[in-house]
């Protein structure tokens, strides 16, 4: 597994993590359609919510959420359109964002709730 890969899947466990203790239900992990990728959709309060994962060792070029770009946000959504078509899924949507970012060794773990669209 490259590194790349690797790193990927330990901001998604972290953020899953996060979001369990927070009392969201993990629904399903790494959908993908076309060019779409949603690394978390998960639950709650009657929500349905499509998650972007964004993890950064250093905020020397910019914190993790300032990389989730217009075009990624409508792929996010393009990919989400999909899925609830496919689930027949009629209800609320948001889409958030988790933003991981590693000092000293600790990850500090923000969650911007309703980040685009």
């Amino acid at each position: 597994m490259s590194d790349k890969i690797q790193k990927g899947k330990e901001a998604e466990d972290l953020a899953a993590a996060f979001l369990v203790k927070q009392g969201y239900e993990i629904v399903q992990r790494n959908y993908r359609y076309k060019r779409s990728e949603i690394d978390l959709i998960v639950r709650k309060a009657g929500w349905l919510i499509f998650v972007e994962v964004k993890m950064r060792s250093s905020v020397a070029f910019g914190y993790p959420e300032e990389f989730v770009d217009y075009q990624k946000a409508k792929n996010i959504v393009t990919g989400a359109e999909q899925y609830t078509y496919d689930n027949k899924y009629n209800g609320n949507v948001r889409y958030d964002v988790v933003a991981i970012t590693i000092r000293n060794g600790t990850p500090d773990i923000r969650h911007f709730e309703d980040a685009f669209y």
